[in-house]
């Protein structure tokens, strides 16, 4: 005979202390068993060096530890959850699956799908919010239409922040309620087609950098940010915690930088186009140069732009760039160069550890101008000012492009004061 259980699917919130779907679905009156998916949909697209496929194993292999603790254990599946589904339903009696929610367009469609078959196999499909303070329509103008400037936005949410948003959900008072299970198979990368990487990845240690954040956090020489994108990405830090830490610390800023994730989240989740499109649908009809040859020289970091470089080289060999860098090098791709933010946007996502689509989509929008409440289309940064104002002793200059002041160094791919006629032009002509 079948066992009767509840699942609750991980996905994007790889943590059994305060998750939202797991201590619902710990309450909700039968044995949990804990699943994991390494969805075939999502992997069939990555290389095989991808560093957050390791991540994501790694993370995985300390989650079935945590759970052997408590004598139960996560099933974990690879291939296309279409397919996978049915055959955990032949082999046990489900009653309701418990998720979060994600805003991602393969995600939504994802959880369309499955809560249409799961209602069809008479099987609830209860999901929470869980990776935002807020979501959705939480925050909405008088005439509840959603904010497309972040500044009203961001007054909005820090007025309705309170204790009640910010508690943990306490998890382990429920863990008795996890299913007795047996040791189920972990696949490994090279069943999967990938390889381990050799990627660093950041650790859970922020709190130091709080107190220096807002004065340092512009300064790539110095690493005073937080690096903690990836585990927000992937929820092995509840952003409840994250959240609280910045409040104790009276870290504005921070906490004004963490806002800003939940606005991009807000706007891709209202306005789905824009993934791939430009929110400002005009903007759609710059006529981009995509000079393929130069696109690989900003991609290589060979541009003769030295903080464009040492950016590029940071990214390519630690997956991480700074903040202030990212708005450099991709206000130098679309502006100077002329290259359409999608190349960028995808050559980000493909590098970087803590990719998240809404944020990057946003960080790219805002850059090239064509975003809700981006930087307006004449402003070009200057790298020569960017690197006197942020980095004036090149001290990360000269740590990603040694050959920095040599003649190994390359020349400069486009005069500045030219590219910034030129751009000017071509945006005018395309929003006239």
């Amino acid at each position: 005979m079948k066992k009767t259980i509840s699942i609750c699917w991980f996905r994007r919130d790889l943590r059994l202390a305060d998750n939202a779907a797991l201590y619902h679905a710990l309450k909700g009156g039968h044995p949990v068993l804990p699943l994991f998916i390494f969805d075939k949909n999502i992997l069939d697209k990555l290389p095989e060096d991808d560093a957050r496929v390791t991540f994501i194993h790694q993370t995985i292999e300390d989650l079935k530890d945590l759970l052997h603790k408590q004598g139960s254990d996560l099933l974990v599946k690879y291939g296309k959850p279409e397919k996978i589904w049915p055959e955990i339903l032949d082999e046990y009696h489900v009653t309701e699956v418990y998720a979060n929610h994600d805003y991602e367009p393969y995600a939504r469609e994802r959880d369309d799908n499955m809560a249409e078959f799961l209602t069809s196999e008479k099987i609830a499909f209860i999901t929470f919010k869980d990776q935002v303070i807020f979501e959705k329509d939480e925050i909405l103008k008088a005439d509840k239409s959603p904010y497309t400037v972040f500044t009203p936005y961001y007054k909005q949410w820090q007025a309705k922040l309170d204790n009640f948003y910010t508690k943990a959900y306490p998890t382990e008072k429920y863990f008795k309620n996890l299913l007795a299970s047996k040791n189920h198979p972990l696949p490994s990368l090279k069943e999967m087609g990938f390889e381990k990487s050799s990627l660093k990845f950041p650790k859970i240690d922020y709190k130091s950098k709080l107190d220096g954040y807002a004065k340092e956090r512009d300064f790539p020489a110095m690493d005073s940010t937080t690096h903690i994108g990836l585990h927000l990405r992937f929820g092995t830090l509840s952003i409840r915690k994250a959240v609280r830490d910045a409040i104790d610390a009276k870290s504005n800023v921070w906490l004004s930088e963490l806002a800003w994730r939940e606005f991009y989240m807000t706007i891709l989740w209202h306005f789905p186009y824009s993934a791939n499109g430009s929110f400002k649908k005009q903007y759609d009809k710059i006529k981009w140069r995509n000079n393929e040859t130069e696109f690989k020289a900003w991609c290589e970091g060979n541009t003769g732009y030295p903080i464009v470089d040492a950016g590029m080289r940071q990214l390519n060999q630690t997956g991480w760039m700074h903040n202030r860098v990212r708005m450099v090098v991709a206000s130098f791709l679309t502006k100077h160069l002329l290259i359409d933010w999608r190349w960028g946007e995808a050559y980000f996502a493909e590098k970087l550890l803590d990719y998240e689509m809404a944020s990057n989509v946003g960080g790219w929008q805002w850059a090239a101008g064509s975003g809700n409440d981006a930087a307006p289309y004449f402003r070009v940064f200057n790298p020569e000012l960017q690197t006197k104002k942020f980095d004036a002793k090149l001290d990360y200059i000269k740590k990603w492009v040694p050959e920095f002041g040599t003649k190994k160094y390359a020349q400069p791919i486009v005069e500045h004061t030219f590219a910034r006629e030129r751009v000017l032009k071509v945006f005018k002509e395309a929003l006239a």
